[in-house]
Formats: structure tokens, sequence, C-alpha cells
């Protein structure tokens, strides 16, 4: 199948606007052409000039030509703003569409599969890409027709008045193309890859950095705490000087030919009046030396207009690496959960394909129970309950909630039946009933309201002079871990789902609001089935079943205390755990 152009798939994406960049492009290049008009008034003004001297009284025409070159002037100006009118009123719809074709196909997305893509380089891909596409379709496209246009005037006024001088002209062009080849060909294309890939790799790394900061104050580190972040600012940095060496001589070398036409315009000047200057060729030269510039002007153009193309090829490479993502598959039964039941059936799951992330693990929790997953870190626990949640398909096994497998049960009723308490709560800039609303969009203010004060967030409301109206977030107010954690508790207690994975869900709140916390999660899960992760084993401690997770694995299970009687890995971890909350700060007298 015979791939798409870039220009093809933009004008997809422009619908009915594509006739405005159509129309750009022709006005582009009537405007290019009527631009040089001028320049034929201004020879005929040379020539009246040559003719009439030293009598100038008698040019009674040159102030006829003068006012003729400025008419067309702005005559060209005024066409080639038409030429933008149409051409941004189209680079904005396409944009726009290619903008809203990525956020739709995003929310199809697992939402695993976003968390690992990096929400700085979907931001990036979203707002930089499609941008890209604007200022080609905007700018480049209607000067590229004029770019186009121009030449061809050009060379019929380069070889009508003297093709000798003409000639002569052209030489620097062609050595200014070949080098300009050598510059944006497919080497460029790479080279214009990977510095898109250094700036989505520092654009995504300076999102997570932001994101830690609070760590970062907490623990009192420095930026140098964020290697990888100081990597993708270095790597870019080498990138970047070693790219600007390479190109130092190809574009020095490309400079000094397209402003050569002088050079080459004297020297041949001297050898074609070697018998003697008449007024003709004079005139002539005055008129070479006057608009051959525009030699280099369009070649420069040109130029940039090859980089700008590449840009977009690479745009498009990086939105089709999102567009290519697939959806999970929905089913074309829907069944229905019939309790609160998880099972999980030999389940493998690996990110990368290469190595499980989980191994072979089953298990059954009974409605209404609570079960823990601890075990060492990067085990397989938060990827077990995302797998429970459908962040993700399995490689092979099932798993259901209510005897259905999760495949059969429509994405709608799975975010109804699963709620998520994370330890990285995701608030979004709106007031705290918005954010709690979140959980039931068609709620009341008496039912939210309610959720905050089972959620324990009373204290939280009083504290602000508007209450559950307050903003949260720039030009709003900003919540402590602990108070992000208790209102997004409040939306898992609006939401009401059956099924609740909490993941974390205490470690950033402080001594008191983990007290808050844990008071707000018994209220919670009263009555419902509750997966909990957590490296805090006082958390835990309760629960129904524990689950030992290590290397995708499910090593040991049981209560809290028939684990402690094994000596196996639970027993070790609670022991370290019981050591390590007695540590003490004691200071010397």
């Amino acid at each position: 199948m015979k791939k798409q152009s870039n220009l093809a798939r933009l004008m997809k994406y422009a619908g009915g606007h594509r006739y405005l960049t159509y129309a750009s492009w022709i006005l582009s290049a009537v405007s290019a052409i009527i631009a040089l008009v001028p320049f034929w008034y201004i020879w005929r003004i040379i020539r009246d000039v040559i003719e009439a001297a030293p009598n100038f009284q008698v040019t009674d025409s040159l102030s006829h030509y003068g006012w003729m070159a400025v008419l067309f002037a702005v005559l060209s100006l005024i066409i080639y703003i038409g030429a933008l009118m149409c051409s941004h009123i189209s680079a904005f719809r396409v944009a726009t569409n290619i903008r809203i074709d990525l956020v739709r196909h995003i929310a199809k997305l697992p939402l695993g599969v976003c968390e690992q893509f990096g929400s700085g380089k979907l931001r990036k891909i979203i707002n930089e890409c499609s941008g890209a596409t604007e200022n080609y379709l905007a700018h480049q496209l209607p000067d590229k027709a004029g770019a186009i246009a121009t030449p061809v005037g050009l060379l019929v006024l380069l070889l009508v008045f003297d093709w000798r001088l003409g000639l002569l002209s052209l030489v620097p062009i062609l050595l200014g193309f070949v080098i300009m080849s050598a510059m944006t060909g497919k080497r460029m294309a790479e080279k214009m890859n990977e510095y898109q890939n250094a700036l989505a790799a520092m654009s995504n790394e300076a999102v997570e950095y932001v994101r830690g900061v609070p760590v970062v104050k907490t623990f009192g580190q420095t930026v140098f705490s964020f290697k990888k972040f100081k990597g993708t600012i270095d790597q870019y940095e080498k990138w970047v000087i070693a790219y600007t060496k390479e190109l130092r001589m190809p574009m020095m070398f490309y400079t000094a030919a397209i402003n050569s036409v002088f050079a080459f315009l004297i020297a041949g000047a001297l050898v074609f009046t070697s018998s003697g200057l008449t007024n003709e060729f004079l005139l002539n030269l005055l008129f070479y030396i006057i608009i051959t510039p525009i030699i280099s002007i369009t070649l420069t153009r040109i130029m940039y207009m090859s980089e700008n193309a590449m840009i977009v090829e690479d745009a498009f490479k990086r939105i089709d690496t999102v567009m290519q993502l697939k959806p999970l598959a929905q089913p074309t039964v829907m069944m229905h959960p019939h309790d609160a039941s998880v099972e999980l059936k030999n389940v493998r799951f690996s990110y990368d394909g290469k190595k499980n992330a989980i191994n072979n693990i089953s298990l059954y929790i009974e409605p209404g129970q609570t079960v823990a997953f601890v075990g060492p870190s990067g085990g397989g626990k938060s990827t077990l309950a995302s797998l429970v949640s459908r962040f993700f398909d399995v490689d092979s096994g099932s798993i259901s909630i209510g005897g259905v497998n999760v495949k059969n049960i429509s994405k709608e009723e799975l975010m109804q039946t699963v709620s998520f308490v994370f330890q990285n709560s995701k608030l979004i800039k709106a007031s705290i009933l918005e954010n709690v609303r979140m959980g039931k969009p068609d709620a009341g203010r008496e039912e939210i309201m309610a959720a905050l004060k089972t959620a324990q967030c009373t204290d939280i409301i009083e504290k602000f002079p508007e209450g559950a109206d307050t903003i949260i977030g720039t030009g709003g107010v900003y919540l402590s871990g602990g108070e992000q954690q208790r209102i997004a508790i409040a939306r898992a207690v609006l939401k009401n789902a059956p099924v609740i994975i909490l993941d974390e869900a205490t470690a950033f709140a402080d001594p008191d609001n983990e007290a808050k916390v844990q008071a707000a999660f018994s209220r919670l899960a009263k009555g419902k089935t509750v997966i909990m992760i957590a490296h805090r084993l006082s958390s835990v401690a309760n629960a129904d079943r524990i689950y030992v997770i290590r290397d995708g694995k499910i090593a040991e299970e049981g209560k809290r205390d028939e684990l402690c009687k094994r000596n196996g890995l639970f027993s070790k971890m609670w022991n370290d755990y019981q050591i390590s909350v007695q540590w003490k700060v004691t200071k010397e007298g």
C-alpha cells in the first residue's frame, strides 16, 4: 500500500478548508510575480536617467514610473496578506483537528499505556507537533509557492536584458543549491529526528522533575538528585554543539556562494567591456546588481523550507507513535459482574514482550474481602493491581470481576465497578467540589458534601473562606499530600464502586494526615472488596489476606500472624519495619 504523503494527510485534516490552502498558494505565487514588476519600472527609471544625462529636465516620466513601482509593490503585499489569511484559517483548522484526533485517541487508550508514555512527552506531541503543522501550512507552503514562482519570473528578467549577465547570475545559485542539497539531505532528516528526540526527552524529564520538587525540598536534596533530568540536558547540549560544528563549514561556503553574485557580475562586466562600455550595458549591469540580491533571499527561503518539511515529517512520525497505539478491544457481547469478587487465573504479563513482570499468578478475592499486596520494590504489586483494573491486558490467563472476564465488561461499566486511590493523587485545576464530582458527574451538592465528610475532609473545607468552592492549583490554593489524598478518597466515596484499589495511598501523608486518611479508608472500604498496596506494613496488618509478591510471583500468602510465624520473606519485612518505626532522632545534650 502506497504511503500517504504528509501534504495529503494535512489536507485530510483540513476538510473543506483545504480549498483555502490551495487559494493561498495561488495568491502567493501571483504576489511573487507581481513583486518583480517594480524592478522593471526601476530599470526604466535608470534607462531614462542614463539617456537624459546630463539634461535631467526632460525625464518627465520618472514620477510615473516611481508611482507605478509603488503601486505594484503595494498590490503584491495586499495579495500576499490575502494568501496568509487563507493559509492561516486552514492551518488553524488542521492543527485543531489534529489535536482533537490525538486527544480522542488517547482517551481510548489504556491508562497504563498513557502513564508509560509520559505526560510530558504526550503534551509535547499534542501541542508542538500540531503546532509544527500549523506553521508549515500557514507560512511555509505559501512561501514555497512564492519561492517557486519567483525564480521563474527572475529567469525571464535575468535573460531578457542581457543573457550573458543572466547566466553569470545563475552560477552562484547552482553552487548554493549543490551545497544546500548536501546540508538538507537524508542526513539532515536523521539529525532533525535526533533533535526532536532530545527535546522530547528533556521535556518529559522536566515534567517529572517539577513533580518531584516537594520530595527534593523535603529531603534537602539538590537538582543533581535528578540525574536523568540533568543527563537529558547534558545530552542535548552535546548534540547541539556537535551539530553546530558539523554544519559550520557547509553553511560558511553556502553563505559565501549565494552572496558572491556581485563578484561574478563585476568579473563578467570587465570581460564584456574590454572593447568599450556602452550605455545599454551599463544600464543592464546596474539592473542586475539591483535585482540579484533576490536570488540569495529566495535560495535561503527554499533551504529553510526543506528544513521545515523535515520538521513536519518528524512531527507526523511522533503523532503516529500515539495513533498507532491500539485501544483495548471492546467486547462484542456485554456481560455484567454478578458480585464484587476478583479472580486471577494463571496470569502472565510483560511490558516489553521479553521479561515477565507477572508470572503465572492465580488468586481469588471474595466479595467484601480486604487483601494486601506487599513485597520488595519492583516485584509486580502495582502491575498486578493495574491488570485488575485493565490498565493493560494480560498476555495470557484471565482476570474476572464478579465471575466475568474484564475483557467482556464495557469500559464504562468497568470504570464504575473499580475505584482507584493512588499515592500521587490526580487533582485538576478546579474547585474542591468539582474535583470530587468527577467520581459521579451527576451528583448534587449535598451528596458531594456528604462524601467529603465521610472522607474526613471537613477540616480542609473549613480553613478556606470559600469552603468546597475553593479553587485548587494556579491562582487558587495548594493542598498537602495527605489533604490531596483525602479529596481523592472523597471522590472514590462518591463513586461508590464495589471494588477499590489503594496503591501506596498513604505514601505522602504526614502522621496527622495519615490518621485521618486511614479513618477515611475505613469508611470507604466498608462493604467493599479492597486491594491494598503498601510499604507501610502497619496499614495492612488487619487485611483478611496478605499476598507477598516477589519477582512477579506469589512468594507467600496468608494472614499477618500466620506469615510472621513462617519466618519467611514477610516475617523479615515485618521485623525490619518494626525496627524502622522505632528509630528516633535524638539531640545530644
